[in-house]
């Protein structure tokens, strides 16, 4: 009887504490990758320093079926956002985002095009997946950014 004992009150314990973990784990900091990116059907970018999106990236965009061809980064910034706190990111003189941590991995990212809002999203963003959302620009191109939460 005394064993029953002693190995519940094991059990309760590593409950108590592996529940622990999990909820410090679903309040943490997020680690997130934003991308500015520029769709277009011309074979290179009109910037040599826009280089192709990566292989995931690229996969993501083609599966949505969208017009255009090729995705060139125009920038890209890692950052941290603690549970319950907003980050402002600059992607360009024109592009900023403002990403908060809801906590559980929900974020809400707030797309500023030249100061204005122009967008608001708010999503599940399990680590590996990618939110993206763009716009039209000149020329038949346009513009996308895509967010993912890192390792």
């Amino acid at each position: 009887m005394k064993i029953k004992s002693v190995s519940t009150r094991w059990f309760w314990l590593l409950a108590v504490l592996l529940s622990l973990g999990a909820t410090a784990t679903a309040n943490a900091e997020m680690k997130l990758e934003a991308q500015l990116i520029w769709g277009t059907s011309d074979d290179v970018a009109a910037d040599p320093l826009h280089k192709p999106v990566d292989a995931d990236v690229a996969a993501k965009l083609k599966s949505l079926h969208l017009q255009w061809k090729n995705f060139f980064v125009v920038e890209r910034k890692e950052f941290t956002v603690a549970k319950d706190d907003t980050q402002s990111v600059k992607l360009s003189k024109d592009c900023e985002l403002k990403v908060k941590n809801l906590g559980h991995g929900d974020v809400e990212m707030t797309i500023l095009g030249r100061g204005k809002e122009i967008g608001k999203i708010k999503q599940v963003l399990p680590k590996g997946e990618l939110l993206v959302t763009g716009g039209n620009a000149e020329n038949s191109t346009a513009w996308f950014v895509a967010l993912k939460q890192l390792e």
